[in-house]
């Protein structure tokens, strides 16, 4: 058995986009510009994130926002100013991008401090900061803050808790807070979970964990925290509280993701955090939370801040040159402007000749990897309304015709025409439906999408069987690869025929198989032969010159039957045009047409009957049309492409018939 890596691109497809809502008043807090909310709204559609809808909310106004998943910096009031004071100044509005207004000369960030003994997976948890604040008043907020949260969707609860829910949505950083005094030995301990480890987070719901979820447990063994999510109920603030521990991290999205996704558990932390959050945004959004703390819940922060943060970041750098940049976006764009254009979102730009060394700020290090995420950058800010549009000249690229696409195309319309309905099943399997020899993936998604199959037929059987409850018969088909392991390499992919009959009987399932290879014009041999999984009595293999392209048989422990063909030797031995079939005259003179009825011994191959009939002088067409036990009733096609056949003539055909059908399977005329 190999295994093999597939990348579960489905994990990821959950909230492509986010929808934010920002309050115009609280955005001026950051943004200086004399524009008008809707052209704010429509010169940030124009260039940036999309405004959906500008809400009038008495004298303010409230931008609905969506966000890509990649611009998680751009999640929150601050974000979307620093995006408006690049983008309105493109369309002759001035525009300025506040500071943040921060106290950090009182406040020192440090390793150690003496109120709070931290243990932090730093794979978890790469930016672990803390600070104590004593003595804080439990009480409402001010009004104002009330308004800007509850304006934005967000429900006031206390001073306390709206210090975090305000530095969310004004930074786009989540922040936690918890009654200090609750915190068993003042210890925390940041680590992965055990299977089976239960938590009861502020909303009261309990959880029994998978494992592998970043938690926080205190000195006494209590987890207190479900990390990046929601706290834990046993160090919730109350109307008690005295001495709160400002929490802000930032966490490993994947462990995040997975954990919110497992519990279905999504809360607004979790949206955030899944997606990388700034490590560098932790200081300031913990300046600004103290602040907040100090005006609205009076209290005395500890001048030192606990900073666990062993890998700071890097600036990161991206070269991109001129005549890419220019080549790429079909007009001229002077390096000033390059330059400016840059500078406004963020980014330091480093011109050595032709060539830009372009340093990207960490809250965009997530995001801009290539030149072509930098060109992106450069693209929107000149606005890609500006670029030039021109319709595409000369000829259109025509793919050449693929003559197996046309084969196959072919296989499905004549299936169809046969009354089959196509089917589509999944590639990936479980383990009971493959071969000893399969591939299987190192990170299946579950136990029933482990394997690659090697077969069609589980999977068609599968399909059937999930169609059972229908009266009439029915005729399933797919075309679709199987996967054959290869020693050290990638698969060999074989694109497989199968189908199965249900309600049908074998024998009309394999006339109609017959038919199919008819219409393609390949003659083949059925062979009865036995092979594992199918019933040793109905079982045949299809041969064309003594090569096996096919089988048909009854599955063991079903009643439908399965036929399966190689779709590229099917294609090798076919004699079959994409055309219209050639003319055929009607015969100027008539046949004569009768039906004969004959007892046949057991186990006759009727297509050798058949044969033996079509084989005879003047018998233009024969076929089987009804079987009673040992009974079978042909119809005779006798036709002379020269004269009418008269009674005589036909008698003369008949008695031939009848002789040599006597002399070669023993068959009696029924009377």
């Amino acid at each position: 058995m190999s295994e093999w890596f597939i990348v579960p691109i489905c994990v990821i497809c959950h909230n492509f986009n986010m929808d934010v809502k920002i309050l115009d008043s609280w955005l001026r807090d950051y943004l200086e510009t004399p524009a008008k909310p809707a052209e704010i709204a429509k010169y940030l559609s124009l260039c940036g994130p999309s405004v959906e809808k500008v809400e009038s909310m008495g004298s303010d106004h409230l931008y609905h926002i969506e966000i890509t998943t990649n611009r998680v910096d751009s999640a929150a009031v601050y974000g979307i100013a620093r995006e408006a004071s690049a983008i309105l100044p493109r369309f002759g509005i001035k525009a300025k991008l506040k500071a943040l207004r921060l106290d950090s000369k009182n406040y020192t960030f440090k390793k150690d401090v003496n109120y709070l003994e931290a243990h932090v997976d730093t794979n978890l948890c790469p930016r672990f900061t803390a600070v104590l604040i004593r003595n804080v008043k439990i009480d409402l907020s001010s009004k104002e803050v009330i308004s800007r949260l509850e304006k934005s969707g967000v429900r006031s609860i206390n001073n306390v808790v709206d210090v975090s829910n305000y530095v969310a949505q004004a930074l786009g950083q989540p922040v936690h807070t918890f009654d200090y005094d609750k915190i068993k030995g003042r210890e925390m301990i940041l680590r992965e979970s055990k299977k089976g480890e239960t938590i009861k987070t502020l909303d009261g719901k309990s959880f029994t964990l998978p494992g592998g979820d970043i938690v926080i447990e205190d000195g006494g063994g209590n987890l207190i925290d479900l990390a990046g999510i929601m706290g834990g109920e046993e160090s919730a603030i109350d109307e008690n509280t005295k001495n709160v521990l400002l929490f802000v991290q930032n966490y490993n999205p994947t462990n995040i993701r997975k954990t919110s996704m497992a519990l279905a558990h999504r809360t607004s932390a979790a949206t955030i955090f899944e997606k990388g959050t700034d490590a560098e945004l932790v200081g300031p959004a913990t300046l600004f939370a103290i602040n907040l703390f100090e005006s609205l819940a009076k209290g005395e922060a500890d001048p030192n801040i606990l900073n666990i943060y062993p890998r700071p970041y890097k600036v990161s750098s991206v070269q991109i040159s001129e005549n890419f940049i220019n080549e790429r976006l079909g007009t001229v764009i002077t390096k000033k402007d390059i330059t400016a254009y840059l500078s406004s979102l963020g980014f330091e730009s480093i011109w050595k000749g032709g060539i830009v060394d372009v340093k990207i700020p960490s809250f965009r290090a997530k995001d801009i990897k290539s030149p072509e995420d930098v060109l992106e950058e450069i693209a929107r800010i000149y606005g890609y309304h500006n670029l030039p549009s021109k319709i595409m000249d000369g000829s259109i690229p025509v793919r050449p015709e693929n003559p197996k696409f046309g084969f196959e195309m072919n296989l499905r319309n004549i299936i169809s025409g046969f009354g089959g309905t196509e089917t589509y099943t999944l590639s990936l399997v479980p383990e009971s439906s493959v071969d000893e020899k399969h591939l299987t993936l190192k990170n299946p998604l579950g136990s029933d999408t482990k394997c690659l199959r090697t077969s069609l037929m589980p999977s068609v059987i599968e399909a059937a069987k999930g169609n059972a409850g229908l009266k009439e018969r029915f005729h399933l088909f797919e075309i679709a690869n199987i996967y054959v392991p290869k020693h050290d390499d990638l698969p060999t992919e074989l694109m497989t025929l199968a189908g199965v009959f249900s309600g049908y009987t074998f024998r009309r399932a394999k006339g109609i198989i017959e038919a199919l290879l008819e219409r393609l014009n390949t003659s083949v041999i059925f062979k009865s032969e036995e092979e594992k999984r199918f019933d040793a009595s109905k079982c045949a293999f299809i041969y064309k010159d003594g090569v096996p392209i096919g089988k048909i048989g009854i599955p063991e422990n079903t009643d439908m039957i399965y036929y399966e063909f190689e779709v590229e030797k099917l294609m090798k031995y076919a004699k079959y045009s994409m055309n219209i079939p050639s003319f055929r005259p009607i015969p100027k003179y008539p046949a004569q047409i009768e039906d004969i009825n004959f007892e046949l011994p057991e186990k006759t191959k009727i297509g050798e009957v058949l044969e033996q009939f079509n084989n005879t002088k003047f018998v233009a067409k024969a076929e089987l049309i009804d079987i009673y036990k040992d009974f079978y009733t042909f119809r005779v096609w006798y036709q002379d492409e020269t004269k009418t056949l008269t009674d005589h003539d036909v008698e003369g055909i008949r008695n031939i018939i009848i002789s040599s059908l006597k002399s070669k399977f023993g068959g009696n005329l029924k009377d």
